[in-house]
C-alpha cells in the first residue's frame, strides 16, 4: 500500500492511496494544478485516479471534486448528505454523478474493502475511512471534535494512521481569531488538539502500527515541532517507539 499526503491543513486537503491495483484520492480540496504537480512528484497523474472518497463537504476537502469529475470522469464516492452539500456548492451547471453509500457501511472498491464511520464535526455527515487491501489497513481520521467509541473501534489494528493534530490550545487562545471561531474549533464538533490526539493515539497503537501521519495542522495555531513532540510522546507511552511519525505537508500557498 502506497500512501502520499498531497496536502493537509485548514486551506486544503488531499491524500493519494494506491493499493490492490486501485488509485484513490481521499478528498480534493486543493486546485487541480496543485494536485497535478503533487501527483507528478510521485510519477502519477490526475487522469490515473480511479475514484475520490469524500469525507465531508467543507471546501478545504471538496473544492475541486466536481472539477475532477467533469475533466476526467472520476468516480466520486460519498454519503448522500455530503454529495448533496457538494452539489449545492458547485457553481457549474454540469451535473455530478455519485456512487453513494450509507455512513457506517463497508463496501468493495476493486480489490479493496472500504469501511466508513461517522465523525463528530460541523458538516453534513462527516466520515472517516479504513482502507483494507487484505494485507494492510489504513485509518483516515481528521476533522472531528472528539473521539467517539465508534472512532476508537474502527481505528484499532491499523498498519497506518492519518490522524488529526489540528491545533495547540494555547496558541489558538492567543491567536487573533474571533471568540466564536475559537469556541467552534475546541468544541465537540470542531477539531482535535495536539493534546486530544496524543490522548487518543495510545488507545489505537499496537505492534502492528507502522506509521502515523500527523495531519490537518493549523498553520497559525500549531507548529510541526509541537505536533511532533505530542505524537512522539504518545507513541512512546504506548510502547511503539519504532513507529514512524510523519508530519503531513501543508497545502501550497494561494496564487
Amino acid at each position: 500500500m502506497d500512501i502520499s499526503i498531497l496536502a493537509s491543513g485548514s486551506s486544503g486537503n488531499s491524500t493519494y492511496v494506491e493499493a490492490g491495483g486501485v488509485k484513490l484520492l481521499i478528498d480534493l480540496g486543493i486546485t487541480l494544478k496543485d494536485t497535478a504537480s503533487a501527483l507528478q512528484s510521485i510519477n502519477r497523474q490526475l487522469s490515473d485516479i480511479d475514484a475520490i472518497l469524500c469525507t465531508h463537504h467543507h471546501g478545504d476537502h471538496s473544492l475541486n471534486v466536481a472539477s475532477a469529475f467533469r475533466r476526467h470522469n472520476t468516480t466520486l464516492l460519498a454519503n448522500g448528505a455530503t454529495a448533496d452539500a457538494i452539489d449545492l456548492s458547485n457553481q457549474s451547471k454540469t451535473p455530478t454523478s455519485w456512487a453513494l453509500f450509507e455512513t457506517g457501511a463497508t463496501f468493495p472498491l476493486g480489490n479493496l474493502k472500504i469501511t466508513s464511520f461517522s465523525l463528530p464535526h460541523d458538516a453534513s455527515d462527516t466520515v472517516g475511512y479504513v482502507i483494507d487491501d487484505g494485507t494492510h489497513r489504513l485509518g483516515i481520521c481528521t476533522d472531528l471534535g472528539y473521539a467517539t467509541a465508534v472512532v476508537k473501534h474502527r481505528l484499532t489494528d491499523c498498519d497506518a494512521l492519518i490522524l488529526e493534530f489540528n491545533h495547540d490550545v494555547e496558541l489558538l487562545m492567543q491567536s487573533s481569531r474571533p471568540p466564536a471561531t475559537k469556541r467552534r474549533i475546541i468544541g465537540r464538533n470542531g477539531h482535535l488538539s495536539n493534546e486530544d490526539a496524543a490522548t487518543l493515539l495510545p488507545q489505537l497503537a499496537s505492534p502492528r502500527l507502522q506509521i502515523v501521519f500527523a495531519a490537518h495542522l493549523s498553520q497559525d495555531c500549531n507548529t510541526p515541532l509541537l505536533a511532533t513532540n505530542a505524537a512522539r510522546a504518545a507513541l512512546d507511552k504506548a510502547g511503539c517507539p519504532n513507529t514512524r511519525l510523519i508530519i503531513a505537508p501543508p497545502p501550497p500557498p494561494p496564487p
